[in-house]
C-alpha cells in the first residue's frame, strides 16, 4: 500500500471538521495508518487505491456523511518530494517559508494560460507553474496580496494551497 496526503479544500477554514472526525472518516473509508497533520485537514494515510479513485470516493463519502462538500486533492509521498525538491524560490523559503505557497489541482495549469494572467498582474509575487502546482511567493503575505483574486477572476479549477513549512512536513510524514 502506498502512503499518501490527503489535502481539502478549505477545512477549517470555512468549513470545520475536527481532526478526530476526519481521521474517523478516513478510517472507515478504508484508509490505514492515518494521521493528521496541523488542524487544517492535512491528513496522511495508507491505501491501495490510485489517487483519482481516491479523491472520487472522499468527495462522495464525505457528502453523505459529513454533509461536507469540498474538492480533495491527493498525492503520493513521491509528488510531495518532488514538488519540494523544486523549490523554484530558494531565498524566500529560507527567508519566509511560510510566505511561500504551493497551490494543488487537480489538473496540469495551461502554461499560456498562466503566463497570460502572470502578465495581466503587476504585484510583487513570484509565481510558477509546473505540471499541477501553482507555486507563488507572496513577500507581502497572502492576507495582503491581490494575486487570490487574479486567480479567482481569471476561472482558474479549484485548487487548495499549502504553505512551505507544511509541504515539507507533508513530505516527511508521507515516507
Amino acid at each position: 500500500m502506498m502512503r499518501w496526503a490527503a489535502l481539502p479544500r478549505a477545512i477549517n477554514a470555512g468549513k470545520p471538521l475536527p481532526m478526530a472526525d476526519l481521521r474517523s472518516f478516513l478510517e472507515s473509508e478504508g484508509m490505514a495508518d492515518v494521521r493528521t497533520i496541523l488542524a487544517s485537514g492535512n491528513a496522511i494515510f495508507s491505501c491501495g487505491a490510485d489517487a483519482a479513485v481516491i479523491e472520487a470516493r472522499l468527495e462522495e463519502a464525505a457528502k453523505a456523511r459529513l454533509s461536507l462538500d469540498t474538492t480533495w486533492f491527493v498525492r503520493s509521498h513521491a509528488e510531495l518530494a518532488a514538488i519540494a525538491a523544486t523549490a523554484p524560490f530558494p531565498e524566500a523559503i529560507a527567508a519566509r517559508p511560510n510566505h511561500v505557497q504551493v497551490l494543488f489541482y487537480r489538473q496540469p495549469l495551461d502554461p499560456a494560460r498562466m503566463e497570460e494572467l502572470v502578465a495581466s498582474y503587476n504585484g510583487p509575487e513570484q509565481v510558477l507553474a509546473i505540471g499541477r502546482e501553482l507555486y507563488v511567493d507572496y513577500p507581502e503575505g497572502i492576507g495582503r496580496s491581490r494575486f487570490p483574486a487574479l486567480l479567482t477572476k481569471g476561472k482558474l479549477p479549484p485548487c487548495t494551497g499549502r504553505n512551505w513549512s507544511t509541504l515539507l512536513k507533508l513530505v516527511e510524514a508521507t515516507r
